[in-house]
């Protein structure tokens, strides 16, 4: 097993494929942004396969495809036929903005992709254009009902909760995902770049309390997935609701993650500067002993926690950069 300093074991890996987008939400990516990695230096799918497989060997049980949007990336289901048949890999999903979904729903769970987070931020129209630049809902909720019908399941709804911009909204995005069977977990948005920082910040705290009286939700004693968030859920477990809150209560103690961008860079904390570049090693022909021993050596990089609110200006990168 890959185990930090910090005693956490490391069995999580978020896998952007690209750090394009066909969306600019505005917590995420600046207007006219263009300054993208080139493709020559995006990881091929054998050296993300490699890559994957060795975490597998290492103890990795869960890898999550991300982007930027991962459906740019072509012959995406290819690459989930690859990764879902390694040994000792357990679970392979996405996380999408759902406007590719619908063309690639079935091919998807085909290969092996059994689970679908999907960002979305609002059931307002005009309210989805102001967030993404785009007038996307309608593509958006289109992919939502293709994957219901192609099997996926759960399939999670993220929604960033923003003060003034989207918060009159949870109550009926609560109420469309119980008719719908989707899981919904509100997200505080995090001060990554100047993009994030401009993001209009929402405590949950107040907010969870709110929807567990108008609900009647009770506290899991169990996360969903294995991943950060705190979940809540209807006295018959017909619906489920999760909190991530890196902000008013970070979760970095049981932080089970690392992210390994499209252009080979190792991420060890959404919130801080520490990584490992991996492409030029594996350009440089190393091999699975070497590549072994680089991400032990890089796992013992992972700080103990990030610091968002403590140095909010720090962190200079945009999430589209590190791989949602």
């Amino acid at each position: 097993m890959l185990i930090d300093r910090f005693g956490r074991a490391i069995e999580y890996l978020r896998l952007s494929v690209t750090d394009r987008c066909d969306l600019r939400c505005n917590y995420c990516l600046p207007k006219g942004f263009k300054h993208f990695e080139e493709p020559d230096n995006w990881l091929t799918f054998d050296e993300i396969e490699r890559v994957v497989a060795v975490f597998a060997r290492l103890g990795t049980r869960r890898v999550r495809l991300t982007g930027g949007e991962p459906l740019l990336r072509r012959n995406l289901p290819q690459l989930a036929a690859r990764l879902s048949a390694l040994p000792g890999l357990e679970d392979l999903s996405l996380t999408t903005n759902g406007t590719q979904l619908s063309r690639h729903a079935a091919a998807l769970h085909a290969a092996g992709v059994r689970r679908i987070n999907l960002s979305l931020d609002s059931l307002r129209r005009d309210c989805v254009a102001e967030i993404t630049g785009s007038d996307s809902l309608p593509k958006v909720l289109e992919g939502l009902m293709a994957a219901k019908e192609a099997g996926f399941a759960p399939i999670k709804i993220n929604m960033v909760a923003m003060q003034g911009v989207n918060e009159q909204d949870i109550e009926a995005m609560t109420a469309f995902c119980i008719e719908h069977g989707f899981i919904l977990r509100l997200i505080e948005a995090m001060p990554m770049g100047d993009t994030g920082r401009s993001a209009h910040y929402l405590d949950l705290q107040p907010v969870m309390r709110r929807l567990c009286q108008q609900f009647d939700l009770v506290e899991q004693a169990k996360s969903l997935g294995g991943g950060p968030a705190r979940y809540w859920s209807s006295r018959d477990g017909s619906f489920s609701l999760g909190m991530i809150t890196p902000i008013s209560q970070h979760f970095c103690a049981t932080c089970n993650r690392v992210r390994l961008s499209v252009d080979g860079t190792l991420y060890m904390c959404l919130g801080q500067e520490e990584k490992m570049e991996l492409r030029p090693l594996l350009r440089a022909g190393i091999d699975d002993a070497g590549l072994e021993a680089a991400l032990r050596e890089a796992i013992e990089l992972k700080p103990e926690r990030h610091e968002f609110r403590e140095r909010p200006q720090k962190l200079v990168r945009f999430m589209s950069m590190t791989g949602g």
